[in-house]
């Protein structure tokens, strides 16, 4: 009988895939959605053992102009002073928050985490999908599923539907499992990266702040 989509092991299902391709001894190019550095530290140290990594910095959902450059910053910061195995490129993406804000449009009180956040997801997962055909990468991915607060079900069920409509092929993860969020916070510390702390979306902002109130 299958396993419900909400219960598999992405985790156990990415070992599988990196398993065959040391075997194989093949070094695929994965296009590589980055949300920050912080999150990216670990999956780039994890993932460039396996693949020539391209960086797609897309965030439309970061509200701020001087936070969006900070934060870009810091990920070319840590891609060139990171000894990774394999190759680490980058591409910025266009910043277009007008679009995020009018694709979230009758969503702007939903809880983090809800419907608002699954209309994020896509939007920047269909953007690294697109590039990732245009250029002509073996896989594509995201750094979300490392963050506790980021459902990587949703993400993956994303991913999937956009490899279909693509013809890349996505790759599964969750990369909180096996301490990869507390590596990322030890990353971050040894490569003195600025961590925020909320996604960059304005309506985040405003959660955090009646947190601290």
């Amino acid at each position: 009988m299958a396993v419900p989509f909400s219960q598999r092991n992405f985790q156990k299902e990415l070992e599988q895939l990196l398993n065959k391709l040391t075997k194989e001894g093949h070094v695929p190019s994965l296009l590589l959605h980055s949300c920050c550095a912080p999150c990216s530290s670990y999956v780039i140290e994890y993932l460039s053992r396996y693949f020539n990594i391209v960086v797609f910095y897309y965030n439309p959902n970061i509200s701020v102009d001087k936070e969006y450059k900070k934060r870009v910053e810091e990920q070319k910061r840590f891609i060139n002073e990171f000894p990774a195995v394999h190759k680490v490129s980058f591409i910025e993406g266009d910043y277009e928050p007008n679009l995020f804000f009018d694709k979230v449009k009758g969503y702007e009180n939903c809880a983090e985490g809800g419907e608002r956040c699954f209309i994020c997801y896509r939007m920047r997962l269909e953007k690294t999908a697109r590039l990732a055909k245009q250029m002509h990468m073996d896989y594509f991915s995201t750094t979300l599923t490392i963050s506790p607060l980021k459902n990587s079900c949703k993400l993956n069920e994303i991913g999937l539907e956009l490899e279909k409509e693509y013809g890349v092929c996505y790759l599964l993860s969750d990369f909180k499992k096996k301490e990869g969020y507390k590596r990322s916070i030890q990353l971050s510390s040894l490569y003195h990266l600025y961590r925020q702390d909320y996604c960059g979306c304005t309506f985040s902002y405003q959660q955090r702040q009646q947190q601290r109130n």
